[in-house]
């Protein structure tokens, strides 16, 4: 990983329930995501952190996990953070099964 401006941890230096978490999810999308290496070193706030996506991305009621992922990509681009919409928008592809681009209208670029 490139340099970086803020201390990062690597899987295996996480507590043993973040290693695990974590390792699910960079099982399925292939690599780490930088936001859990850079809160890594804070263990607290990293639980917190995927405990409170899971309280709104995981619920059974509601909008849909293409929905929910669609609010998250169009609020990234309102905050011009294009790591997120990245991010984001290719698991919104995942979840809406297309391979369409994010819609210019929520880009970050705009």
């Amino acid at each position: 990983m490139a340099d970086s401006r803020f201390p990062v941890t690597e899987l295996d230096e996480l507590p043993d329930d973040l290693r695990e978490r974590v390792g699910v999810i960079a099982q399925k999308s292939g690599f780490v995501p930088n936001i859990f290496r850079a809160l890594g070193h804070r263990p607290a706030e990293l639980r917190a952190f995927l405990d409170y996506h899971d309280a709104l991305m995981d619920r059974q009621d509601g909008l849909s996990k293409a929905e929910r992922e669609l609010v998250v990509v169009a609020t990234s681009g309102a905050n011009h953070c294009t790591y997120c919409v990245v991010a984001h928008g290719a698991i919104l592809r995942i979840r809406s099964r297309t391979s369409e681009a994010v819609p210019s209208s929520i880009s970050p670029s705009r």
